[in-house]
């Protein structure tokens, strides 16, 4: 099986200038491809940021951080890089969005490319489905945040995926340094079905009065041996990406668990999303 060459990165949020930079650094070329002209600056200079990090705490040298810079092109236009090997879809995560770009990107990029999409919960049953011609090329490639970090990759195969299709996903994702591991195509997969009810949990703790939300987060870190609490952790991924996961969850398993507690709702609801909006649970000035 020969190694990927290219990658297009459909999204260049948190997750999708991630992906292209590690893609980057493992000595793939990228496409970055977001309609926002805004949002691929922003990506620009978060490659260049971190890339700067690698050299200043010697991860990598000065040649090789220009060698994955160059290795990025952005662009407005999924047809830009349809020369691309496979296709990594990391738009928000909303089934209809989701439909639309990968029926685009069937009409883009012919087989035997592959059409990953990097879902935290969506099925990819479902999402295969809106293109059923091509849905053996469809399937989950769940990459965690920060991607260049972070070595778990949650590959799940839908209904249509084919064994070609599974083989090249964990050949890509080992290729990037990372670690596959195959999970069924359910609501949640493996991670967040566990994760966010203990992040929704932690929510009524705190809405219930059982602590405050730094006492909560202390207590799990060194009663449970987390690197962060699960408030502390729900700011990190967005409470909004947290509240449309449990949603999926929701709807899909029913049961009445997963549904969002209304303090992490109204949290959302007044725009306080965490990290990225410089307040969620937590404050941060800087940001």
């Amino acid at each position: 099986m020969s190694e990927i060459k290219s990658i297009a990165v459909i999204g260049a949020g948190t997750m999708g200038s991630g992906i292209a930079l590690t893609g980057a650094t493992s000595g793939i070329r990228a496409y970055q491809i977001d309609i926002s002209a805004e949002q691929l600056s922003r990506a620009e200079k978060y490659h260049k940021k971190t890339l700067d990090r690698n050299v200043e705490k010697q991860r990598m040298t000065a040649p090789e951080a220009a060698e994955a810079l160059k290795r990025i092109s952005f662009h407005n236009d999924m047809s830009a890089a349809k020369a691309a090997d496979f296709v990594i879809e990391a738009a928000t995560e909303n089934f209809e969005i989701k439909k639309q770009i990968f029926q685009k990107m069937e009409a883009t990029f012919p087989d035997p490319v592959i059409l990953a999409t990097n879902t935290s919960s969506i099925s990819i049953t479902a999402i295969a489905a809106a293109i059923p011609k091509a849905a053996a090329r469809v399937i989950g490639m769940h990459l965690f945040n920060p991607v260049p970090v972070m070595k778990l990759v949650e590959v799940i195969r839908g209904l249509a995926t084919s064994d070609q299709t599974v083989q090249r996903t964990m050949a890509l994702a080992t290729q990037m340094g990372k670690t596959p591991i195959l999970a069924n195509d359910r609501a949640g997969f493996v991670s967040n079905r566990v994760l966010m009810p203990m992040i929704n949990e932690a929510f009524y703790a705190w809405m219930e009065g059982v602590a405050e939300p730094a006492a909560i987060d202390e207590i799990m870190k060194l009663g449970c041996n987390f690197p962060m609490g699960p408030l502390r952790l729900a700011d990190f991924i967005g409470l909004d990406v947290c509240h449309d996961i449990l949603m999926v969850l929701w709807r899909e398993l029913a049961l009445p668990k997963y549904a969002p507690c209304p303090l992490l709702r109204q949290l959302v609801t007044a725009g306080r999303l965490g990290d990225k909006t410089g307040r969620g649970v937590y404050e941060y000035p800087a940001k």
